[in-house]
């Protein structure tokens, strides 16, 4: 794998570097907490999206803006939200989360949900961003399913196509039919059960209330048993692919890694057990404006890192990171270490 995939920041503690002992802790130690004041945003298709903005809010109008992202089937509640948020806040950031289509506080109107692919709806957020905030500097970041989309999102618009300086990715499954596989095998199995069951106790009820055009029963739904079944009954058909194997050729973000024109960050764990190891060696090599950033441990959202004297999210100190970068020099910290070292050169 070239050198320059490779990233030595994260060290798990000694004991805890297993990838679902990473991926699991999370869950089990307090999140912030945060103030929000919620908004629905009104989408051009009938449909809504709910967002979250962090209190206290800037009083500069100008501020510099970040927006995340969320995994599959998560939410404002989610570990990784809370930290996140709660560092860019604490840095002077207007910070906010758009939940999916159905994952905020209430159903989404129209019959269909979200998914993997499904750029729309951010790009949306991010003009609506532009036009309340013209003069502020826009980072986008995310999580798992959040991230796969917002890479495809970049991809597809380009360098300019966007009113964003630069987006963060973190443990995306940017193949999404060998995420499909791994999670349908061992302990990763666990998992799948908990997204599988999170899946159907959202679509049953609208199921059974025949809200949806799916040739489906209550029965036949809770007979499924993997992800990728769900996506071959529900996901597909929902939003217009043939079955799961279109779905996820059609959606995985991987695919485009060579076409990224936005400084993007990409944050992956090798022994990731939502996916293969080995994931990028797979996938064409990143464009130029891709800084791909490998850590042997860290399991899916986890990079729970030993800190003055108690388990911390790493993720949170590496995004502190990143952002002090944008907000000092307005790039990315690789480009401006690449912008130091060609005025060196010179």
């Amino acid at each position: 794998m070239p050198e320059r995939w490779q990233q030595t920041g994260f060290v798990p503690p000694r004991g805890l570097a297993n990838p679902h002992v990473q991926t699991l802790l999370p869950r089990c130690l307090p999140r912030p907490h945060l103030a929000r004041n919620s908004e629905v945003l009104e989408l051009p298709d009938g449909d809504f999206v709910e967002l979250d903005w962090i209190l206290p809010a800037p009083a500069d109008s100008g501020a510099p803006l970040f927006v995340l992202f969320h995994g599959l089937e998560g939410s404002f509640q989610s570990p990784y939200a809370r930290w996140l948020l709660a560092t860019a806040s604490r840095m002077g950031w207007r910070a906010l989360l758009m939940h999916f289509r159905g994952c905020g506080s209430r159903p989404n109107r129209l019959p269909r949900a979200y998914h993997s692919g499904d750029t729309a709806d951010a790009y949306w957020l991010i003009g609506e961003l532009s036009r309340r905030y013209p003069k502020a500097l826009k980072v986008a970041a995310g999580v798992s399913l959040g991230g796969n989309m917002l890479l495809k999102l970049v991809a597809e618009q380009g360098g300019g196509g966007l009113d964003l300086a630069g987006a963060i990715v973190v443990s995306a499954p940017l193949d999404l039919a060998a995420s499909a596989e791994r999670l349908h095998r061992g302990f990763s199995r666990l998992y799948e059960r908990h997204l599988l069951n999170a899946l159907k106790r959202k679509v049953a009820p609208r199921l059974a209330r025949g809200e949806l055009p799916l040739a489906l029963d209550s029965r036949a739904l809770a007979r499924i048993d993997s992800l990728r079944g769900y996506d071959d009954a529900v996901t597909a058909p929902l939003h217009g692919f043939s079955d799961a194997a279109d779905y996820y050729r059609r959606a995985s973000a991987g695919r485009l890694l060579g076409e990224v024109e936005l400084p993007t960050l990409i944050l992956h764990a090798d022994d990731d057990p939502f996916m293969p190891a080995g994931l990028f060696e797979r996938l064409p090599d990143p464009a130029d404006a891709v800084r791909l950033e490998i850590t042997r441990h860290g399991g899916h959202v986890g990079f729970m890192e030993w800190r003055e004297r108690r388990l911390q999210p790493w993720l949170a100190r590496r995004l502190a990171h990143e952002l002090a970068c944008w907000a000092d020099t307005g790039a990315s910290c690789q480009s401006a270490m690449d912008h130091h070292l060609s005025r060196s050169d010179n």
